[in-house]
């Protein structure tokens, strides 16, 4: 998931360079979206790991 929150990035700030403001900004969200799902996703397991032991 990290993955395509980094992809989107890119591609958020390749448009971006190229003018596409709209394009630009739906990536950029996607990628923070993704990033933070995946930044819950993390933190959940890493406390469930802590728990465990």
């Amino acid at each position: 998931m990290l993955y395509y929150a980094l992809v989107f990035f890119i591609v958020a700030i390749i448009a971006a360079a190229l003018g596409f403001g709209g394009i630009a900004a739906g990536a950029a969200s996607i990628a923070k979206v993704l990033f933070f799902i995946f930044l819950v996703i993390f933190l959940v397991t890493l406390i469930m790991g802590v728990v465990r032991r």
